[in-house]
């Protein structure tokens, strides 16, 4: 059966009610005792933990909750969220850093009635001021005192109000319980901490009552204001409903979870279809948190989906502690973005690969892997069999341990993927699933199929989402798979109805019959399949007319050797060029092999003779899959990273296309001097 037939079919598309804190309810009175949430000790000063209200973790090693006690702590927290004011549309900000806490107060503050709007830890004063008050923000909850801190002293400058701000961890006596007569800075609103919060809601929580407040909100209420990165003008407020939400979660369950027998009409009959041994999502899984869930993607794919499936969430330390936190948890599904893939491949290389005969090992065993399609249906012959089985012993599932050895699947969204690093993850056994969104579609608009994923696509539309396209945009590129091109348009119940307050940016972003512009280009593929092309914005027009994308030239720079990062340019001139960022413990391996003395300044690295050779080889090899007026003709080798820190990445870490022009603006007309 198709993945086609086998969605058309599925009656199981969480049929619950339409309301996210009423998903969660009923999923939690269903999965009970089963794992929930699970966290790691000695990271965070959890006022829960003070509390008495989870047990403490030990230092390095994970604890967990069920589903039966997150749900009594998403219950007191509504209640006390109610204490503090919230109810119907109040607008209350998540200001913090993904962990555990992050869910019982998303889910906690819907379950009051409340809207969730999102900031990012790193947000400087400005951004957290205009965030605060665009979405009339009136409760903050932040992860400790440097963030009531923060808060404090920009709260004079908003135009309302603040009824509360709430801290996840425990602060001192003075700050933490302050109550309104006594409040810092001067403030009429007292500083909780989450544990005070819960305090108050076991006080006064009613059952009764929590019910009503369930059952009073509506599927097409407000649930979330989730605001864009505003890399091209100021961020804009996108409204998401229950229904929007809701809707998504549906969609990406029916593309993720069980699939059934063809022949299987009673639901009540309906068993896994154990012949296909498709890996799926359900409550059998467990997944590792450690994306922004700031961010739309990991909000919805790794917080809601995840528990409406009835998965273990565990919560990762930080993005820096990965390596440690795959081990410890085990995981068989986690989120990600193209950077994160890239960094992850990196490290198995330089960790598997230690000499020249180990690194030509592991590329031997990749490329057995990559040349037996595992995508296929039909086994392997014997031939292929026993290499695959060989290299597996020697080298393949090391590189698999490095993800803690249960991996079903990885999903890719927040940019575009490699093809080449895609098909070296799917060789390893590590199958990655990539998809494509945007905040305003919920996001998901298509994501691969894990019985039937396609390298080097976005997957087909998820289930009930209707695409077609705007020819008018992105012509000028050639189809590669016959399909057509053109700027993507969506149309579905995941799409928002528009942006906060932002009436000509609504009317931009719609066509007259209704249809969302992404502003992407993608070629739509005969078989269904979406091909991404990149950004309409983007897009390269060369002084000789050419047309180039240049996402697919940098994911191909990124998913090469010896290279971390890099930024093509050339809009109005003759060739493309490029900015290109060397992986510098790369390099030091490479010249370490073979008797290479390298400086350690990076901008020396850059600077060296030999490295610009090696580099040049690296490029040629990236170019030989691109038509002639797409490839690199020059490049320029700049020391500095592109990372959210210096500004040329933005939080969900997308390239600041201008950021890094002005940067490195010497470079760049370098490339281009006759």
């Amino acid at each position: 059966m198709s993945y086609r037939e086998a969605e058309s079919q599925f009656s199981e598309r969480l049929s619950l009610p339409g309301t996210i804190p009423r998903t969660f309810d009923r999923c939690a009175e269903r999965y009970g005792d089963r794992t929930a949430q699970r966290y790691k000790g000695g990271v965070h000063d959890r006022s829960l933990v003070e509390a008495g209200v989870i047990p403490e973790a030990p230092d390095g090693s994970y604890a967990g909750i069920d589903y039966d006690r997150m749900r009594s702590i998403v219950e007191r927290l509504a209640a006390g969220f109610r204490e503090v004011g919230v109810g119907p549309g109040t607008r209350v900000a998540i200001y913090a850093r993904t962990r555990m806490e992050w869910a019982h107060v998303d889910f906690a503050v819907l379950a009051a009635g409340g809207v969730v709007t999102t900031v990012y830890p790193s947000a400087s004063p400005s951004r957290l001021r205009h965030l605060l008050d665009d979405a009339t923000a009136t409760v903050v909850v932040g992860e400790h005192a440097d963030h009531v801190q923060r808060v404090r002293e920009i709260e004079d400058e908003l135009g309302h109000d603040l009824r509360a701000v709430v801290t996840m961890d425990a602060v001192s006596d003075g700050v933490a319980g302050a109550e309104a007569s006594d409040a810092p800075s001067g403030s009429e609103c007292p500083t909780l901490s989450l544990g005070d919060l819960y305090e108050r809601g076991s006080a006064s929580f009613d059952r009764a009552a929590y019910d009503s407040w369930l059952v009073d909100r509506r599927a097409d209420d407000l649930a979330s204001l989730i605001y864009t990165s505003g890399t091209t003008g100021r961020p804009k407020g996108v409204m998401l409903t229950h229904r929007n939400l809701r809707a998504n979660i549906a969609q990406c369950y029916t593309r993720l979870g069980p699939r059934r027998h063809a022949g299987s009409s009673d639901r009540g009959s309906e068993t896994l279809d154990d012949t296909s041994g498709t890996p799926h999502l359900g409550s059998h899984s467990t997944a590792l948190s450690y994306l922004p869930l700031a961010h739309v993607f990991e909000r919805l794919v790794g917080h809601y989906l995840m528990f409406a499936s009835g998965a273990t969430v565990a919560y990762a330390e930080s993005p820096d502690t990965l390596a440690e936190d795959l081990s410890l948890v085990s995981p068989t599904v986690a989120t990600g973005v193209p950077r994160v893939y890239e960094k992850l491949d990196a490290a198995i290389r330089r960790n598997v690969a230690e000499s020249s005969i180990k690194a030509r090992l592991l590329e031997w065993a990749i490329d057995v892997g990559s040349s037996s399609d595992l995508r296929r249906t039909a086994p392997d012959g014997p031939l292929s069999s026993l290499k695959r089985s060989v290299a597996d012993s020697l080298v393949l599932s090391s590189a698999r341990e490095a993800f803690g050895g249960e991996i079903d699947f990885l999903i890719s969204g927040g940019g575009p993927l490699s093809s080449d690093l895609c098909d070296r993850y799917h060789a390893m056994g590590v199958p990655i699933l990539e998809g494509y969104g945007l905040t305003e579609t919920s996001p998901v608009v298509s994501l691969n199929p894990p019985d039937a994923p396609e390298v080097g696509t976005i997957g087909p539309p998820v289930i009930d989402t209707d695409v077609s396209l705007d020819r008018s945009v992105g012509g000028d590129l050639e189809p590669d798979r016959g399909g057509e091109i053109g700027e993507l348009l969506v149309e579905g119940p995941q799409v928002t109805n528009g942006y906060l307050d932002a009436p000509e940016a609504n009317r931009e972003a719609f066509t007259d019959d209704g249809r969302f512009r992404t502003g992407d280009v993608v070629e739509l593929r005969p078989d269904g399949y979406i091909e991404f092309r990149g950004r309409a914005d983007s897009l390269i027009v060369l002084s000789t007319g050419k047309t180039v994308a240049p996402e697919p030239i940098e994911d191909a720079l990124a998913g090469s050797d010896l290279v971390e990062t890099g930024l093509v340019v050339g809009d109005a001139r003759k060739f493309v060029g490029a900015l290109v960022v060397p992986d510098v413990e790369a390099l030091s391996a490479w010249a370490a092999d073979r008797g290479i003395d390298l400086p350690d300044d990076r901008a020396a690295i850059c600077a060296d003779d030999r490295v610009r050779e090696r580099i040049a080889e690296t490029v040629d090899r990236v170019n030989e899959g691109f038509e002639s007026h797409e490839r690199i003709k020059r490049f320029r080798l700049v020391p500095e990273p592109f990372t959210r820190e210096n500004g040329l990445l933005t939080p969900t870490m997308k390239k600041k296309r201008r950021a890094i022009r002005d940067r490195y603006a010497a470079a760049f007309e370098s490339i281009y001097e006759e």
